[in-house]
């Protein structure tokens, strides 16, 4: 057998023996010894104690005072953040339909995540012409209205941030690609309540975004993409109304109804 292969089932091997440790942990309710795991997972306590240590070197694992294990808080957080997005997209799908219906064009839900936003929902408009954006597609935080809202948040030390570790990479000949530009424009529509992309991810696509104000683990917008003839700020009280429907109901935890 090739060191290749070698190393590629070493690798699967140690993964498979995590997820024993990590089900072992679960079933006895989020907190064990070293000794119980090893013997429910029936590992040698030197391997398990290995695996562990890893685990806990990624946050994945961490150890009390006690020398009990329970549940890193990587995996807290990706738990927090899969329930939160689940039930946020579940709440906002008939009020982003409602919306849709209003203006008949497109309407995005986007979340952050690092330098970027990703888009998670959408309610598309039938129109012939529309735009399309793709559940799980990212654009670089400056490129777009709902991401800049987001950039403006921190401050502009943190734009100037944002400005240096990314280069603020150009999508098109209307992309900002100065910091402080981009900063005033930031800010003006933090100011507002609304931004706008005008052709700056994609030419002959404009787009106007809010913010969400629920409670989550992450910055979140709603916004309207249309082509951008056919954009209009006139829709801002609609949008803005949509976002704070979408808050109440996360709030609640509930799906409101639209009328």
């Amino acid at each position: 057998m090739s060191t290749s292969n070698t190393d590629k089932n070493s690798s699967i091997q140690v993964i498979t023996r995590l997820r024993a440790l990590l089900d072992a942990l679960a079933a006895e309710g989020g907190s064990a010894p070293l000794k119980i795991l090893a013997a429910v997972t029936g590992l040698a306590p030197s391997t398990a104690f290995r695996i562990l240590a890893s685990a806990q070197d990624n946050q994945l694992i961490a150890r009390d005072a006690g020398g009990h294990y329970r549940f890193g808080q990587r995996l807290q957080d990706w738990a927090q953040l899969a329930h939160g997005r689940s039930d946020l997209r579940a709440v906002a799908r008939p009020i982003m339909a409602w919306l849709r219906d209003q203006v008949q064009e497109t309407v995005n839900l986007t979340i952050q995540e690092g330098d970027e936003v990703i888009y998670v929902e959408r309610a598309t408009s039938s129109r012939m012409m529309r735009v399309e954006q793709v559940i799980g597609s990212r654009a670089p935080l400056h490129t777009t209205a709902v991401g800049k809202l987001m950039l403006a948040l921190n401050g502009e030390a943190a734009v100037q941030s944002y400005a240096t570790r990314t280069g603020l990479p150009a999508l098109t000949v209307h992309t900002l690609r100065q910091a402080d530009a981009l900063w005033e424009n930031a800010r003006s529509g933090l100011e507002r309540g609304y931004a706008l992309d005008n052709e700056e991810a994609e030419i002959g696509v404009g787009c106007l975004g809010v913010l969400l104000h629920s409670r989550l683990p992450w910055n979140a917008g709603l916004s309207i993409s249309a082509p951008i003839e056919r954009l209009q700020e006139s829709w801002v009280p609609m949008l803005q109304e949509a976002a704070r429907r979408i808050d109440r109901g996360h709030q609640k935890n509930d799906v409101p109804s639209i009328s």
